[in-house]
């Protein structure tokens, strides 16, 4: 049974429920304008539909990747798996320091890929929506890839966890 106080505050609220609820983690990329690689951890982006193909995603207006994530027209999303644990964590880090190692290539499509990956989606951004101070993105699969097989890499209580070896 849920704490019978009940929290007014709904900023609060919010924090206290979604770091009890898991999410998925994945790594956004993009080129900016002066060709540069910009990349993000994200773990709000869920499937919005597959007829047409579709994945939506939330992000800081505030954050070091909005500048090109706003102009942009294409992206990588990439799912990540427990082996990716530490690309997770940089990519969530200093933003000067995301792409120093060898660990990516541009793909086909000029977009920053990094290798390794469970699987990466080459989508074209649909719509975005101004939310206060966040942005709420659709955007439309292209193609993708799928890399190797792993555990599904959750994040919940402000860690990184995999699911449990059986089904439930």
């Amino acid at each position: 049974m849920p704490d019978q106080y009940l929290n007014y505050d709904p900023s609060d609220a919010l924090k206290g429920a979604f770091r009890r609820h898991a999410s998925g983690v994945a790594i956004i990329t993009a080129k900016a304008q002066d060709g540069s690689p910009v990349g993000f951890t994200a773990t709000s982006v869920t499937s919005l539909g597959s007829n047409p193909a579709l994945v939506t995603f939330n992000v800081s207006r505030g954050s070091s990747s909005w500048a090109t994530l706003s102009t942009t027209s294409h992206l990588a999303i990439h799912t990540l798996g427990a082996n990716n644990i530490e690309l997770a964590k940089k990519l969530a880090a200093d933003h000067t320091e995301r792409f120093l190692d060898s660990d990516w290539e541009l793909s086909e499509f000029g977009i920053p890929v990094f290798k390794d990956v469970t699987a990466v989606l080459f989508v074209k951004v649909r719509e975005y929506h101004h939310v206060e101070q966040n942005a709420v993105f659709i955007t439309e699969v292209v193609s993708g890839k799928l890399g190797n097989e792993d555990k599904a890499l959750l994040y919940t209580q402000r860690s990184y966890f995999t699911p449990a070896d059986e089904a439930l």
